[in-house]
């Protein structure tokens, strides 16, 4: 990669310094019909609109570029989650092909994306393969765990392969525990959430097999977070954005997993999501798309 690019794109960490990150505005998702797009409760927008500015507010204060993926009007619900629908690697950004048929429309907005700023794509998922950003996440920066399960299937997962062995990634695949329900949101990162380079926050319950061998194989301590508030916030108490090595935004009101990160060092920084996040299973991570890391 040129150093122009090593400095406008570029991730194979989940937790060194957030330079560069693309987020969307609540557009579609404030006249979304809740049972339409499978979400909780019906939204109050105000709310959301307010907790969506606090979480802007946060980002900004850790001093990452915000970048803005276009407001063109669509019915692209759930678009504000834009970690899903495309993938940053070292060389430049992987089209991806969600699993929720509703947001396969979600990739194109991406692809403009990358495409006004003259970051590379490097690869696309198609056919019959589906994968989701979600279910992805770097163990190291030559290694990237990838969940199998409702969202990204066996195809999927090896057109991913295919498209970094070229770029001399190697891709780790692990079976998500089967679910009930094939609209709900169990990504991979639902499970696991990065804090550092050798610091993982953990859901046991639902890890897969082998997943904690291999995450203390390769250096990291692992956190295992309270059953009772993974479970009161539907999973998003796990969900954490690393902005830089155990500096973390993380939703607001689960406090034995903020003490859990705070006693390993980490510095956690909330806001609410009771309207944001919780009703619609999308947390920190999910509303950011990382652009570029360092």
């Amino acid at each position: 990669m040129s150093k122009e690019g090593s400095d406008r794109f570029g991730v194979a960490s989940m937790s060194s310094r957030l330079e560069r990150v693309a987020v969307r505005k609540p557009s579609a998702i404030l006249r979304a019909d809740a049972a339409e797009w499978h979400y909780r409760k019906r939204l109050n927008p105000e709310r959301l609109l307010s907790e969506f500015s606090s979480f802007i507010a946060l980002l900004d204060r850790s001093g990452v570029e915000i970048l803005w993926f276009d407001d063109e009007p669509d019915d692209l619900a759930d678009s504000i989650f834009a970690y899903d629908p495309s993938f940053m690697t070292p060389h430049g950004a992987i089209i991806l092909r969600p699993g929720k048929v509703k947001r396969r429309k979600e990739v194109e907005v991406h692809r403009r994306f990358y495409e006004a700023l003259g970051i590379p794509i490097v690869g696309e998922i198609t056919g019959e393969g589906t994968l989701e950003g979600g279910d992805c996440f770097w163990l190291n920066s030559s290694t990237l765990a990838v969940g199998r399960g409702f969202r990204s299937n066996e195809n999927g997962i090896h057109q991913m392969k295919d498209i970094l062995s070229d770029l001399d990634i190697n891709v780790v695949p692990f079976d998500l525990p089967p679910q009930d329900d094939a609209d709900a949101c169990l990504h991979l990162m639902s499970v696991v959430s990065p804090l550092d380079h050798d610091l993982a926050l953990i859901y046991e319950p639902l890890m897969p097999n082998n997943l904690q061998g291999v995450l203390k194989d390769f250096g990291y301590d692992l956190l295992s977070a309270p059953v009772n508030e993974f479970e009161l916030s539907y999973g998003l108490s796990l969900n954490v954005l690393a902005v830089s090595e155990r500096n973390v935004i993380a939703i607001e009101g689960f406090d034995e997993t903020r003490a859990l990160m705070e006693n390993a060092g980490c510095v956690v920084s909330t806001f609410s999501g009771d309207e944001l996040c919780i009703p619609c299973e999308g947390g920190p991570t999910c509303l950011t798309r990382p652009v570029l890391r360092k």
